[in-house]
């Protein structure tokens, strides 16, 4: 190994893998076989400040491990509650190859994975997205949707009026129509998005008018839902990334299961997903995120950087 290996940083990750092709080669996976149910499971160790989070994953290609932090005391110090660094090792040798900005990762990740269950859920001619949150989720996922369908319209709704007007003008700025919105905007919506730190739901899924798509992907623990039971009662299709990470780690799926509104037998797994086509009714789809698609999009933008002539490490 060399004393120093290649860094991608922000720059050079969304500079290498737009949201479209992280889309693509997600999917790609899934369909290629990839089975997110042999995944190496993701292990959380709680420390004095928060929690440490290890995100193991392999393919046929290459492994790689996200390690992430979650401080929620952070916003007093100005800086991220999640942070993330991820290290890329050749799979037959296991010698590190490359580290990667593991947060920029996750912002172009998530979102990208979200957009490809979308594409199977959302209809065809979705323009109008509401999204509950207003941090980097928040606009990863007005890139990513827009990436697969006509959006025209985003309406923000998030706690800090002056987060969620700055996100409104990035999103202007990027070409679309967006405005600050509240609570009720839901019940217009083609597609819902909430990425927040929630722990109880958001808004009464009774205002969600049918064939709405929503997609939840702000938690990762069981004691925790953005979404409530009536949401998931009006779901003709509810997907997971897969059955028992979704229903060890997913408090929106777990708890709707205890209350009797989704039976675990009819959760659609996303590597069945990817095969499904639109219909007019309505969907849910709760991400918790896997360690496989981080390195699914970490292994894309690595072979970019060398095919841009940079020697491997």
């Amino acid at each position: 190994m060399t004393a120093a290996l290649p860094y991608l940083d922000e720059a050079d990750i969304f500079g290498l893998v737009p949201f479209a092709d992280a889309v693509s080669a997600l999917a790609k996976a899934l369909s290629g076989g990839l089975d997110p149910r042999a995944s190496l499971q993701r292990s959380i160790h709680d420390v004095e400040h928060g929690q440490l989070l290890l995100m193991p994953a392999e393919t046929a290609t290459v492994v790689g491990v996200k390690l992430s932090t979650v401080a929620p005391g952070n916003v007093d110090h100005g800086l991220p509650r999640v942070q993330a660094l991820y290290v890329l090792y050749d799979r037959v040798t296991l010698t590190p190859v490359a580290l990667l900005d593991g947060t920029a990762l996750t912002t172009l990740r998530t979102p990208a994975v979200s957009a490809v269950a979308m594409d199977h859920l959302a209809a065809r001619e979705a323009r109008h997205l509401v999204v509950l949150g207003s941090g980097p989720q928040a606009w990863g996922h007005v890139q990513a949707l827009r990436a697969i369908r006509p959006l025209g319209r985003v309406t923000v709704v998030g706690r800090d009026a002056d987060r969620a007007a700055a996100l409104v003008g990035r999103v202007r700025n990027s070409g679309l129509d967006a405005r600050v919105g509240s609570h009720d905007d839901v019940a217009g919506a083609d597609v819902v998005v909430c990425a927040t730190t929630a722990r109880q739901p958001l808004f009464d899924g009774r205002r969600l008018r049918p064939g709405t798509c929503v997609v939840a992907v702000g938690s990762h623990e069981p004691d925790a839902r953005e979404l409530d039971d009536a949401t998931f009662s009006s779901a003709e299709r509810v997907v997971v990334e897969s059955h028992g990470v979704a229903l060890r780690e997913a408090g929106d799926i777990i708890q709707a299961v205890r209350a009797g509104v989704v039976r675990e037998d009819s959760l659609i797994e996303l590597r069945d997903a990817v095969h499904l086509t639109p219909t007019t009714g309505s969907s849910v789809f709760k991400s918790v995120g896997m360690g496989w698609q981080d390195l699914v999009v970490a292994d894309l933008a690595y072979q970019r950087w060398t095919e841009k002539g940079h020697a491997h490490a």
